[in-house]
């Protein structure tokens, strides 16, 4: 009975969260309610008006998107001179390795400014990656991070339409983008994920970015003021979800959100239920995980 009636609360502060937030959908949906941008925007005449940007690839054994992932990073619109790709490869077969290092190299001989690295010991997962990939000297020369997971394809105007949103913002540390999923018909498991993820993007990130400032990141498909990152303690690999850790550090910290529900990159939800349940178990594992680890900050701030 104790049980029961512990679920019945849990399941009574679900629903009022639900309601407030679908009454916040509704106000930013009457109001059109939109993040601006402050001044005007970059002279395309002069490419030292734009912020140098570092582009980040994770990638791990992904040979059927890695192409693709690679050749939208690589077209983004934004000065060559302005802007690094990264190609962090985890993956631990060889010739994969051999065809993303010359993925890279043919991009390269295009005049993009691109590199493949590969590490030697792969620890840590993502966050690890991502940790040894921003203690390269280099980085201190760039302002932004964008991260792009290997199966998103960003639009050309990517970081056109999110980096100057940190612009005369000096609290904002995150701009995070919407996902967009391009086999969302492929069948049931796909429609019924659409429906629930629309409902994540467009009323839970919407709702709490506008009148919080705070969402959690979604670990691609968004754009860190690296100082922000470097000051909330970089990325850790304490749980599985270390986007979601390093968001909260980050709020913590006193950085600001910002969410652009219109700005949309395309990627793919997974159509077999072995993949959905994998992705779903480290989704539900790591806020446990982090939660049990930062629950005494959160008390304290």
């Amino acid at each position: 009975m104790m049980l029961s009636q512990f679920c019945v609360v849990l399941f009574m502060i679900q629903s009022l969260d639900r309601f407030i937030l679908g009454i916040g959908c509704f106000w930013i949906k009457l109001k059109k309610i939109k993040p601006t941008v402050d001044g005007e925007g970059y002279d395309v005449e002069d490419g030292s008006s734009f912020p140098m940007v570092l582009v980040q690839i994770p990638m791990c054994n992904e040979r059927e998107v890695y192409q693709q992932s690679i050749a939208s990073a690589c077209q983004l619109d934004w000065p060559k001179d302005r802007i690094l790709i990264q190609v962090l490869d985890d993956s631990s077969d060889e010739l994969l390795q051999m065809l993303i290092r010359n993925e890279v190299n043919s991009w390269r001989e295009k005049g993009v400014n691109i590199i493949y690295r590969h590490r030697f010991i792969r620890t840590g997962y993502k966050a690890g990656n991502l940790h040894s990939a921003m203690s390269c000297d280099y980085v201190k020369d760039y302002e932004f991070v964008a991260i792009l997971d290997a199966d998103f394809q960003p639009n050309p105007d990517f970081l056109q339409l999110t980096v100057p949103h940190f612009k005369g913002k000096p609290d904002v540390g995150l701009v995070q983008a919407r996902w967009s999923f391009v086999n969302k018909d492929e069948n049931l498991l796909t429609r019924l994920q659409n429906i629930n993820l629309c409902f994540h993007f467009e009323v839970e990130q919407q709702v709490n970015g506008h009148f919080l400032n705070f969402f959690g990141f979604n670990g691609t498909a968004g754009v860190w003021r690296i100082k922000a990152l470097e000051e909330s303690g970089g990325w850790l690999e304490r749980t599985t979800v270390e986007d979601m850790d390093i968001a909260v550090r980050a709020h913590l910290n006193g950085w600001k959100f910002v969410y652009l529900n219109d700005v949309k990159v395309l990627c793919e939800l997974p159509e077999s239920y072995e993949a959905y349940k994998k992705q779903q178990h480290r989704w539900h594992s790591g806020p446990m995980q982090l939660f049990r680890l930062c629950l005494p900050a959160i008390l304290k701030s």
